[in-house]
């Protein structure tokens, strides 16, 4: 059986979650930095890039922090999200997450940062 991961890094960028419309290419600005997440759907382009290359007439949702899961993890692992966001939701914390093939991030708002950290490291889920 697999083993969960337990250790979590914060990304030294401030992240935005970007919403452009369904057909709109993937602009240049979105496509640089430590982090980049591209997801289109029927209704929309939604990126989360480094808010510092968002021009200003962008929709955006910031600023965000990013803490990766370290992996690679196995993807017979169950629970892995569940086990991290519950501590952060009964503290009132709100999240955003994405998956990769390798791993986990988390993003949570700049000014919940130092609790969640402090949250996760209370949980088991040192943060570094």
């Amino acid at each position: 059986m697999a083993t969960q991961p337990r250790k979590l890094s914060l990304l030294s960028d401030t992240y935005a979650v970007c919403r452009l419309g369904r057909d709109d290419d993937v602009p240049h600005w979105a496509q640089y930095g430590e982090f980049l997440s591209v997801t289109r759907t029927a209704d929309e382009l939604s990126i989360v890039c480094p808010r510092d290359s968002v021009p200003p007439d962008i929709v955006t949702e910031a600023p965000w922090r990013c803490l990766k899961l370290e992996g690679p993890l196995d993807f017979a692992l169950v629970g892995v999200i569940a086990a991290i966001t519950a501590p952060l939701a009964d503290a009132g914390i709100g999240v955003f997450t994405i998956s990769t093939y390798d791993t986990d991030y988390l993003l949570v708002k700049e000014g919940d940062l130092a609790r969640t950290i402090e949250i996760l490291n209370e949980s088991g889920f040192p943060c570094g």
